[in-house]
């Protein structure tokens, strides 16, 4: 019998900040703004419905918060169609992290399911990228708005 595999996008980076402080930064929206979107309508708590933005580009995107272990994991829903978003928080010692975000659950199939798979991990590894800088180095990068300047309605 031949083995389905599920198409997962995992993306990975190591941060050089605690643990708590890095989850935190994923939990917190006035922390998120500075390396991912632009608003949202408030911060992660199991259960709840979120709406984050990106003003730059006139998009948005509905967010259900799912599970949350402390310092540890955060489990999502996302977009439409909706995907799940995990994102494991290892501490690897008082002061550096290894994060890794894995989104699964695609609905598309074939070319469409390709060209998902790439903008989600071009789009993760760009979120990683910018969380390191600021965490590491107090730098927003404006890399998500810098993405794609052609489409930036700001």
């Amino acid at each position: 019998m031949p083995v389905i595999q599920i198409p997962i996008v995992e993306v990975q980076m190591m941060i050089r900040k605690s643990a708590s402080q890095v989850f935190q930064a994923f939990i917190d929206p006035a922390i998120t703004t500075n390396f991912w979107f632009t608003k949202s309508s408030g911060p992660l708590e199991v259960g709840k419905h979120l709406r984050w933005e990106w003003e730059m580009y006139g998009v948005s995107c509905n967010v259900f918060v799912k599970e949350i272990l402390e310092d540890r994991q955060i489990i999502t829903e996302w977009g439409d169609p909706a995907t799940h978003v995990e994102y494991l928080f290892t501490a690897l010692t008082d002061n550096t992290t290894y994060v890794v975000i894995k989104n699964y659950g695609f609905s598309q199939t074939g070319d469409e399911l390709i060209q998902a798979i790439k903008d989600n991990t071009g789009g993760f590894t760009t979120v990683l990228d910018g969380l390191k800088a600021y965490l590491e180095h107090n730098i927003k990068l404006n890399l998500i708005a810098d993405k794609y300047p052609q489409e930036n309605k700001r």
